[in-house]
């Protein structure tokens, strides 16, 4: 199975377009993550009573967890045009140049993923965050020469997923530093909820609980398991989504109680079963699964760590007591090497 086609990847994949159908607008419809919306909420306001730009702001977090749900929230939220690119997009200084210098007066720029700029572009971006100029190189050798444009004062906002791979001087130039945690199964139920309502599903609160509790705390797999279970419903003649389609629908998706889907489940199994529970390392894992171990530290790992199913040593990965329950088998310390079939 490719990461595009995992139910439960907080990554973007294939058939997500009817989720930006229900995209909150405004800070007020956006449901979790209060102290950022609050910090937002100050910010927006105070930038609006002095007549200014908002300073420029960098979101950090997860994929999945509303970053750039946010961004197109701040434009709303300031009656302004937003304009959206991503780091890996940008190839060239001149690329970022003529972004910067199409931008009007109290314009959004979002760049997401901003953590994988090319560091000499990035460069283009400190005079323009600072001093709202951009400086171009014109002819080459002897006869170069640099000239400064000056740009209509901006708002940049940022996304990024690893904050600790941003350099100093670039970081150090966001005013509104927001980081995105996991949310609630409440507020997924609230999230869930919601999104029935817009896309005129009849979705009873059990129901809508039971979707959140297997979301991995992320609102895009909450919405993504949402749609499919309409989809089963819709086979099944069912008017409204009750707690017995919803647990009937989730099995047929290989979702299980804690949002594990098969290939959570195989690379536990292996890691239990091939390397007697650990310690293992990432690279003879991946080996062992078949896939790439960047893919397994950076898209599968990372939720296993979450839900304490496995646990990372100097010596390499060890599954945890909860690992060995999952597939029913005796947990018999820490050391590796003991298992066995509970009776």
């Amino acid at each position: 199975m490719k990461e595009q086609d995992r139910l439960v990847s907080p990554e973007p994949v294939r058939d997500d377009s009817v989720l930006f159908q229900i995209r909150p607008e405004t800070l007020e419809e956006f449901i979790g993550q209060p102290l950022v919306v609050k910090k937002l909420s100050i910010a927006i306001e105070s930038a609006r009573i002095r007549n200014e730009h908002l300073d420029h702001v960098i979101l950090a977090g997860p994929p999945g967890l509303g970053k750039t749900t946010l961004a197109y929230i701040i434009a709303n939220e300031l009656n302004a045009k937003i304009h959206i690119t991503s780091g890996p997009v940008i190839e060239k200084q001149g690329d970022l140049a003529a972004i910067l210098t199409s931008l009007e007066e109290g314009d959004v720029l979002f760049i997401d993923e901003i953590h994988r700029l090319n560091k000499t572009i990035e460069e283009v971006l400190y005079t323009a965050m600072e001093d709202f100029a951009v400086d171009i190189m014109i002819g080459k050798g002897p006869s170069a020469r640099s000239i400064r444009i000056d740009l209509a004062p901006f708002t940049l906002v940022g996304a990024t997923t690893r904050m600790g791979l941003l350099s100093s001087p670039l970081r150090n130039r966001f005013g509104i530093s927001l980081e995105l945690d996991f949310y609630s199964e409440e507020d997924l139920k609230k999230i869930v909820l919601r999104s029935a309502k817009i896309l005129g599903i009849g979705l009873v609160e059990e129901a809508a609980q039971e979707i959140a509790k297997r979301a991995r705390g992320t609102p895009r797999v909450a919405n993504r398991l949402l749609k499919r279970i309409r989809d089963f419903a819709t086979v099944e003649r069912k008017k409204i989504v009750d707690l017995e389609t919803t647990k009937k629908a989730l099995d047929i998706l290989e979702i299980d109680e804690y949002g594990l889907d098969p290939l959570d489940r195989k690379i536990l199994k292996v890691l239990i079963e091939n390397y007697d529970g650990g310690p293992a390392g990432i690279k003879s894992i991946a080996a062992s699964v078949g896939i790439e171990h960047d893919t397994i530290s950076e898209v599968y790992e990372p939720y296993l760590l979450r839900a304490g199913f496995i646990i990372r040593t100097p010596r390499g990965r060890m599954a945890t007591e909860k690992a060995y329950k999952l597939f029913n088998l005796k947990f018999k310390g820490t050391q590796g090497g003991l298992w066995e079939f509970n009776e």
